[in-house]
């Protein structure tokens, strides 16, 4: 059995379901990883541990942060962080996969990575939804607080244990999934047959 190719899925999936907590901090983390020779990525991505790219993915962390404590930003913030994240965690979890074809790199890339960040994402934003409905926004740099954390984390966790963080990634997924099926099946029930 090849562990270096599961290490790797584990590290690339772990890395993007993590843009669907912030989009920038996996990113960036991955780069410093690379930069440092911790881990590395597949050909053609050795982009991500230029010294222009950790500037840029530096920066926007720091906006990308900082926004999430604006009580109205946050809400908006979290529009553009849905496709963003599926992106980011596409191009994260390409990076790491050891398959030949193109096609299928990618297409595994955008499936398990793109997805996974976009289902902790719709999580993440129902989440806030749900705090600024209760708390009329007061809860939300808490809920912020805590994806930060988890962010970070997780990304760090990702890179060190690959196969830990996969599996804490899975039961994160399992949830989410079941919450918002769960939401689902009680919007579309008809009032008084819930």
């Amino acid at each position: 059995m090849n562990w270096d190719w599961i290490v790797s899925a584990c590290l690339g999936v772990g890395l993007a379901a993590c843009c669907g907590f912030r989009v920038f901090v996996p990113m960036l983390v991955a780069g410093l990883a690379t930069k440092l020779g911790i881990i590395g990525t597949m050909s053609g991505f050795e982009w991500i541990s230029s010294w222009t790219a950790l500037f840029l993915l530096g920066s926007a962390t720091v906006v990308e942060l900082g926004a999430y404590y604006v009580p109205w930003l946050d809400n908006v913030l979290d529009t553009i962080a849905g496709p963003a994240a599926i992106v980011a965690g596409t191009v994260l979890s390409t990076s790491f996969l050891q398959i030949d074809s193109p096609v299928l790199d990618w297409g595994l890339g955008l499936m398990l990575g793109g997805g996974s960040a976009g289902l902790i994402q719709a999580g993440t934003s129902l989440l806030r939804l749900g705090s600024t409905a209760t708390t009329g926004g007061l809860g939300n740099p808490v809920v912020s607080t805590a994806e930060n954390a988890a962010s970070f984390g997780f990304s760090i966790l990702a890179v060190l244990l690959p196969l830990v963080c996969i599996v804490i990634i899975a039961i994160i997924l399992i949830y989410i999934a079941s919450r918002l099926a769960r939401r689902g099946r009680v919007i579309f029930t008809k009032p008084g047959k819930q």
